[in-house]
């Protein structure tokens, strides 16, 4: 019997527990890219519909995050400036640096559940 209420504990406490963290799970969250020795890192970023994303110039030289559909423009980022967009809808967004165009990226935003 005693074994019986043991499990029956853990078994609750198992079942609120995920409970607690799929709620926990849908609140906007921000996430962060680097811009490092001329690159994105990540250079591929998934997140949900609601949440930031900061780029962070970590590079002694200037550079821009700029969307190709124009969504998003960080302008000129110097030296540990940062720029954060919030992304309000699902889809992929591909970005570049304007002065580095070799230098892309992608962030993929999936609708919030």
């Amino acid at each position: 019997m005693a074994l019986r209420s043991v499990l029956l504990v853990f078994l609750v406490a198992a079942v609120m527990g995920i409970a607690v963290a799929q709620s926990g799970s849908s609140a906007p969250a921000t996430s962060v890219v680097h811009i490092a020795s001329f690159a994105f890192k990540p250079a591929t970023l998934e997140i949900r519909e609601g949440d930031t994303v900061t780029f962070v110039n970590d590079d002694s030289v200037p550079h821009t995050a700029t969307a190709d559909d124009k969504s998003f423009d960080s302008g000129n980022l110097d030296q540990n400036a940062t720029f954060s967009h919030k992304f309000e809808k699902a889809g992929t967004f591909k970005y570049v640096c304007t002065y580095h165009p070799m230098m892309k990226g992608t962030i993929l935003v999936k609708a919030a559940q």
